[in-house]
């Protein structure tokens, strides 16, 4: 991708033009970033204690009994949001869906195991083990180029 900037004393509002032969996931990407504006904030509840979680220091988002929760070096903690509310909003070049409970942080990964027939053992830098469901595989394998 190559990225251009043109400074004009004259111009009044800042404008983007994007030029393509098509529209990728990329481009996709790339228009949601910049609509969003603000970074999201993501809270966590933990020991009745409200913290302010900084994304990059999340191993992954889990589902279990009805609520989802944030993993991190920390501790777990309880969110309200949902995991497809977290899927918008977090980076897809950061954090991948592995399960229909679960996302990932992809750069807290230690290692892919694929030696498991139809699925896929991930080992986090903390020592958690989870695995990516059959349905989400061959998403999976792309993302690793494998």
């Amino acid at each position: 991708m190559q990225v251009e900037i043109k400074i004009d004393a004259n111009c009044k509002e800042t404008k983007i033009i994007i030029v393509s032969d098509k529209m990728t996931e990329e481009i996709n990407q790339l228009i949601k970033k910049l609509s969003e504006g603000a970074p999201q904030i993501i809270a966590g509840v933990k020991d009745d204690s409200l913290e302010i979680l900084n994304p990059k220091d999340i191993f992954r988002f889990y589902a279990a009994d009805k609520k989802v929760f944030a993993s991190t070096e920390k501790g777990e903690y309880a969110l309200r949001l949902r995991l497809y509310e977290l899927e918008e909003r977090l980076d897809a070049n950061d954090f991948v869906r592995i399960s229909n409970s679960e996302i990932i942080n992809i750069h807290k990964v230690k290692s892919f195991d694929l030696s498991f027939t139809g699925t896929i053992c991930v080992a986090f830098t903390d020592g958690t083990i989870t695995y990516v469901s059959r349905r989400y595989v061959k998403k999976i394998k792309q993302i690793l180029g494998v």
